[in-house]
């Protein structure tokens, strides 16, 4: 499960659960980039495993892996914090360890995005994110509950679309400023995103997320 924060018109992941088998992680981001986490609802407890599998946190204190190696050779679980923010990843993933993975980063094998009747395509993110909101069924992860929780409404960007419309005078960091800050990164996909999010928070060390 993920928590998110809003800003404006944009958002971000503040927070992450990870649960396999009866244990759980649950981690935050926090603008001094220390680090923040509960093991099994214990607030900065001792990191050894998740459910037996190996669990680390590197000496920057901003990267976590869960190693599934074990089960499922070179698979790897990272969450990376940079700031308040939040990234979840599955590194080496394979169609025995997540091909019948379901949820609202949408199907292993096309990328589709379903509802959760698993046959309807959905390519509004707004409603894709309605869809996929926590439920009471899905369990409560989190070491403490904060709104909005069903049946109460996710709460919207004030441009749902997430559509850059600041006004100039707000805009301290240009386009370019920020496309040449992004430029060393390998796949256009991070390109992208990374230039979107100096432009949302105007802030050039946010490649650093990347």
């Amino acid at each position: 499960h993920i928590r998110t924060k809003i800003v404006r018109f944009w958002s971000y992941i503040q927070k992450a659960v990870i649960r396999i088998g009866n244990d759980i992680i649950e981690i935050e981001g926090l603008p001094d980039f220390s680090a923040s986490y509960w093991i099994n609802y214990e607030h900065m407890g001792e990191l050894t495993d998740l459910a037996g599998f190996p669990l680390s946190l590197n000496e920057n204190s901003d990267r976590y892996t869960i190693d599934l190696g074990s089960l499922y050779p070179g698979v790897k679980i990272q969450v990376r914090t940079f700031k308040e923010f939040v990234g979840v990843k599955v590194l080496g993933a394979t169609e025995t360890s997540f091909g019948n993975s379901v949820g609202i980063i949408g199907d292993f094998h096309t990328g589709n995005t379903y509802a959760r009747d698993g046959s309807t395509v959905m390519n509004d993110f707004t409603e894709l994110g309605n869809e996929w909101q926590v439920l009471p069924s899905d369990g409560h992860f989190f070491h403490e509950i904060s709104k909005p929780q069903f049946p109460e409404k996710c709460m919207l960007p004030e441009n749902p679309q997430g559509q850059r419309k600041r006004r100039l005078g707000e805009s301290t960091v240009s386009e370019e400023q920020a496309e040449a800050a992004c430029a060393g990164l390998e796949d256009e996909f991070s390109r992208k995103g990374c230039v979107y999010d100096i432009l949302a928070t105007q802030d050039l060390d946010m490649v650093g997320a990347y």
